[in-house]
């Protein structure tokens, strides 16, 4: 849990390092993604450092999906919002309302329920048909994105962010079903591949919607579709339980870790701006779109 615990730390942290970096960076002259932006954001220490604390998440996230239930971790994931919500209130003057200081207290409180809840991870390793179903989720992610395009207004950043959540919940699974590590077994393994088509395809997506509509509307749909499915997948599939008796405590746990990270939803990508953008939750992804897409 300490692992799940400091991922949404490092996750959190990086998003608000990033942001500042980004809103240090002189906007490049296009829409979408700027390449020559990137080139320039990167030459940032803070943007380095977020980078930096991304690969750390990712290494303490592999070892929690390692040893605790896959729940406990999504709901760990999704806490991320509450840390960059509390980190852009300090490094970056934003205010909070009574109501998303509620939703923090409230992502705390479920995790905690959560850490006293929760079980060792399962023992089950998977059939070959949960490994091949978990890549062609993974391939499905795309589709999704290339609909989900297509759609007019707020329908399009909310499709993409479940698409995006969808993709990043293949991977922890995934990570559960590579019980071999030797490199014959992961080359034969179509869970590896998983990994890196379910990892690849969320992070197009997410980039997609932030850049194209509404922050809140992409990461309510990103945190549906890292927690649910993939503990669904855990309970059924790969023997993960709560400890004895304490069944309803972890859903409760869970329910409220989830809850209060939907209502920090627009803190999804760090503000790039001052107290005034909780009036219009559409701003911070137009701000990300003039910065050019960092």
């Amino acid at each position: 849990m300490l692992c799940a615990l400091g991922t949404a730390v490092c996750f959190g942290t990086a998003s608000v390092l990033q942001a500042v970096a980004a809103r240090a960076t002189a906007p490049g002259s296009g829409s979408g993604v700027d390449a020559v932006l990137l080139m320039r954001v990167v030459r940032q220490w803070r943007y380095v450092a977020g980078l930096a604390l991304d690969a750390i998440g990712f290494v303490l996230e592999v070892a929690a999906l390692r040893l605790i239930p896959i729940y406990a971790v999504g709901a760990a994931l999704a806490s991320s919002l509450a840390v960059t919500a509390v980190t852009a209130a300090w490094v970056m003057r934003t205010r909070l309302s009574g109501v998303e200081w509620a939703a923090v207290l409230t992502v705390c409180g479920g995790l905690g329920l959560l850490g006293l809840a929760s079980g060792a991870e399962g023992h089950e390793t998977g059939s070959m048909a949960l490994k091949v179903g978990t890549l062609c989720v993974g391939f499905a992610v795309l589709a999704i994105g290339a609909a989900g395009g297509r759609l007019p207004g707020r329908a399009r950043p909310a499709v993409l962010g479940l698409g995006a959540g969808i993709g990043f919940g293949v991977v922890e699974v995934a990570v559960r079903l590579v019980d071999d590590v030797s490199p014959g077994a992961v080359l034969t393994n179509p869970a590896a591949y998983a990994v890196l088509v379910g990892g690849g395809s969320a992070f197009l997506l997410l980039t997609s919607a932030l850049q194209r509509g509404s922050v809140t509307a992409a990461t309510a749909g990103m945190v549906i579709g890292e927690t649910l499915g993939p503990s669904l997948v855990g309970v059924i599939w790969l023997g993960d339980r709560t400890r004895d008796g304490l069944a309803p405590m972890a859903i409760a746990g869970f329910v409220l870790a989830v809850l209060g990270a939907l209502a920090l939803a627009r803190f999804g990508e760090a503000p790039a701006a001052g107290p005034s953008e909780s009036a219009d939750e559409s701003r911070p992804g137009l701000a990300r779109e003039d910065q050019g897409g960092a």
